[in-house]
Formats: structure tokens, C-alpha cells, sequence
């Protein structure tokens, strides 16, 4: 079905942005790069996805159902995002909130030409249909001399004169009542925990979704970043946190709870991380969704297979430190790689505990529609095998709309202090408004 090449490269981290540069005359694009952070599961350094042959563009309802069928029927390579409000198709839930973004809830493509890095090894695999383009397409990219520079130069080469607004769709004093009216559900027993976001946007904004994705992951460097582009539909990621990873029976969620800030001088920054660790608050709201991903992960695991491989890990980002845990299950070979997403989707560290009653809530006292911030971005293998990430610390944009949005949240729990919390959401806003100022 595909045409395979391996080529040795001498510079991959030049490769990388040859290769995105090259992909922007495409209408489907999907980059994705781990920025060689060093982590246990990863397939590739980067992988490159564009042209769609085959495409799956729906909303919610019997989303999962007209995945799986596409998914068994291509028995390929598909690359796509799984929107936060395909919850709506798996429970009793809906999503009635302000969508200035209007991207489908669910789009996935099944790229003619796709790029595999690991290493100093790019496998290159063209459906047979356009295999004659291979050769002519890479001599393109690597002759590509606007990228024969530094990286930092080319991150900052360029810039943007940004003659819009940010505008936040929440004001402090509205996400303070907001956050405490939900410690009032957390105190009567609704829920243990909740993530709360709010939405920073601009309308009428021109921006050059290209440049600002390089500038973002610059500055970011996170193992998750994502070029997403479909048509006039673009997301700009930054995520440093994994959703869920399936390596033949084998599937890893690293959810993310707990969040500190860098410092410039090495001491203060090493007790930021120590303390970070030591925190309380910052376990209790990581154990708490450990156990919700342990119990979603149960949905689909062989008997007694689901294992908690690392507790509130601290993992160090260009912005931030985070607490990270890690917990695998295993599952038959017959059973569907759709299944194993949708008894797991949304994120248990983007929802809550008890998950159906935190979405419920979220609902209820958030303004904006969710979408894809929230959701997932990646693919499914030919093998059955899938990795996507979690789609936070990312820009939206609309172009045909001139609508930019980036939303940022924390989790909730009854130790709670609603200014403590928005003081994070600003902290995790930063990286977006550096790039956008």
C-alpha cells in the first residue's frame, strides 16, 4: 500500500524545520515533535503527515463508532485530533458554551506522504499513487536553503507586527466566584476535583500560524508539540503532557497534575522543584487522577494489568515544572485501539473525579466551548498502535474567521484558594502571550 525510503540525515534538527517549512503548501498537515526530550515511551523524534487521500470529518454523535469503522476499514496510517466535546457521545452530557473557533468535533486523514525521524534515520512512505513524487519532494525539502541557518535565528528571524487584542473571556473577579462555587459542589460531595479553564481570545487577529507554532515550541520545547492544519484551521501546540500511547498490548497514560514556576537562579529554581514535590495539594490532586486513570484504563486491561508505574514524578519544561505519573495497562490483541480511547477519553486530568459529575459542573461555570483545547492530537498506525497527546499550552485559530483563542486551567480540590489558582492559570498563559506580543 506504501512505497518505503530510509534516508541517513546529517542534521535532523534542520530536517525538522525543512520538512514543516515544505508542508505548508499542503491543506492537511500534521507535524509532530518531541524537541529530544528524553522520556521512556517515545517512537519517533518527529513525524510529518500531509495530503489527505482518505478523510473523517464529523461531529460528536456516533463519533467513536464512525472512527472505529474508518480506522478498521483503512487498516493505515491516520492522523487527527479528537475534540474535548466527543464526551457528548459517550455520556449523557453536552456542550452549549460561546465556540467562536467552529472546528468539527472530530477530524482525522489518511495522509498520502508521510515523514518518520528517529534519530539521524528519516523513513519516508508514499501511498503507491503518488510514489513517483519521493524523490522530486525530498530533493525539494533539503534544497530548502531559507533553513540553512540557526535555530534560534530562525525562531526569532522574523517578526510580527500583532495589531489585535487579547481579551479574557473570564475576569479575575468572575473566576474567583466561579472557582468557589465549585469548592461549594466539592464541599457537598458532587466532586473530589475539577479542572477549571478559561478562554484568552482575540477577534479580527491576522497571524502567520507558521511562524507563531515555531516561535511557541522555541520557547517551550515541550516532548508534545504539534503543527495542526486543516484548510483555515490551524493548532499551534506546545503540550508537555502524553494522553495515552498504545504499543501492542501495552498502553501508557501520563496524566499531569501540579505545576511550579522556573527560576533564572539555579538554587531558587531547584527549591521551586523540591517543593513542588513536597506539596500536598499538588499529590493529593495527582493521586486523585491517577486513580480515575487507573479505573478507565481497567475498562479495557487484561485481568490485573493495570499498574502505576511512577507516582508524582518531577519533570522539568523551559516554563515550568510539572508533576507527571505514569500508568499502563495491558489489553488483548482483538481489542479495538478506538475502544481503549473512548473508555479513557476525555483526560481524566482535564475533567475531574468523579469524571461525568466534574464535567457536568465544568459545564456549567466555564463560558467557552472546550473543542480541541482539551482534547487530542495524533495517529493510529497500520499496526493498531496509537499516540496522541493532550492538547494544552496550545493557540486555535480560525483564519477564515480571524479568531485566536488559547485557554488555560487547574484543578480544583477542596484545599483550593480561588486567587492561588488564577495566579497558576497566569503562569501557564505565559508562553502564548510571549509569542503573541
Amino acid at each position: 500500500m506504501r512505497t518505503k525510503n530510509v534516508r541517513t540525515i546529517e542534521n535532523p534538527m534542520l530536517i525538522k524545520q525543512q520538512l514543516l517549512q515544505w508542508s505548508q503548501q499542503f491543506r492537511e498537515v500534521v507535524f509532530l515533535d518531541s524537541n529530544d526530550y528524553k522520556q521512556k515511551y517515545s517512537s519517533y523524534d518527529c513525524v510529518l503527515a500531509v495530503d489527505a487521500f482518505t478523510s473523517l470529518k464529523t461531529d460528536y454523535f456516533n463519533a467513536f463508532d464512525e472512527l472505529k469503522q474508518y480506522q478498521q476499514q483503512a487498516k493505515d496510517w491516520l492522523f487527527g485530533y479528537l475534540s474535548y466535546d466527543l464526551k457528548n457521545d459517550i455520556e449523557k452530557l453536552s456542550s452549549n458554551n460561546f465556540d467562536g473557533l467552529h472546528f468539527p468535533d472530530l477530524f482525522f486523514f489518511q495522509p498520502k506522504k508521510l515523514f518518520l525521524l528517529k534519530g539521524n534515520q528519516l523513513e519516508i512512505q508514499y501511498l503507491h499513487l503518488c510514489d513517483d513524487e519521493m524523490e522530486g519532494d525530498f530533493s525539494a525539502i533539503q534544497n530548502n536553503s531559507e533553513f540553512k541557518i540557526s535555530s534560534a535565528q530562525f525562531a526569532f528571524g522574523s517578526s510580527q507586527n500583532l495589531k489585535f487584542k487579547i481579551e479574557q473571556r473570564i475576569s479575575k473577579e468572575d473566576y474567583v466566584s466561579k472557582v468557589n462555587k465549585m469548592l461549594e459542589h466539592i464541599y457537598r460531595g458532587d466532586i473530589y476535583e475539577a479542572n477549571f479553564c478559561m478562554e484568552f481570545f482575540a477577534e479580527n487577529a491576522s497571524i502567520e500560524p507558521f511562524e507563531v507554532y515555531q516561535k511557541l515550541n522555541s520557547i517551550s520545547k515541550p516532548p508534545f508539540a504539534a503543527f495542526f492544519k486543516n484548510q483555515h484551521q490551524y493548532l499551534l501546540c506546545a503540550s508537555p503532557e502524553r494522553y495515552l500511547k498504545k504499543e501492542g498490548s501495552k498502553v501508557i497514560s501520563q496524566p499531569i497534575k501540579g505545576t511550579a514556576k522556573r527560576f533564572a537562579d539555579a538554587a531558587l529554581d531547584e527549591n521551586s522543584k523540591s517543593e513542588l514535590a513536597k506539596n500536598p495539594k499538588e499529590r493529593s490532586e495527582n493521586i486523585m487522577i491517577v486513580d480515575l486513570v487507573r479505573n478507565d484504563l481497567s475498562h479495557t486491561a487484561t485481568k490485573a494489568s493495570v499498574e502505576v508505574e511512577e507516582l508524582c514524578g518531577i519533570y522539568t519544561f523551559e516554563q515550568v515544572h510539572q508533576m507527571i505519573s505514569t500508568v499502563v495497562s495491558n489489553v488483548e490483541e482483538t481489542t479495538s485501539p478506538v475502544e481503549i480511547i473512548k473508555t479513557t477519553f476525555p483526560m481524566g486530568s482535564m475533567t475531574g473525579a468523579p469524571k461525568i459529575s466534574a464535567m457536568n459542573i465544568i459545564e456549567q461555570l466555564e463560558e467557552t466551548k472546550r473543542g480541541l483545547y482539551s482534547g487530542a492530537v495524533g495517529y493510529f498506525t497500520p499496526e493498531n498502535d496509537f499516540d496522541f497527546n493532550v492538547v494544552i499550552r496550545s493557540i486555535l485559530y480560525n483564519s477564515q474567521q480571524k479568531y485566536l483563542s488559547f485557554s488555560v486551567g487547574s484543578a480544583i480540590t477542596a484545599q483550593a484558594q480561588a486567587e492561588q489558582e488564577y495566579e497558576e492559570c497566569l503562569l501557564k498563559s505565559k508562553a502564548m502571550f510571549e509569542v503573541l506580543s
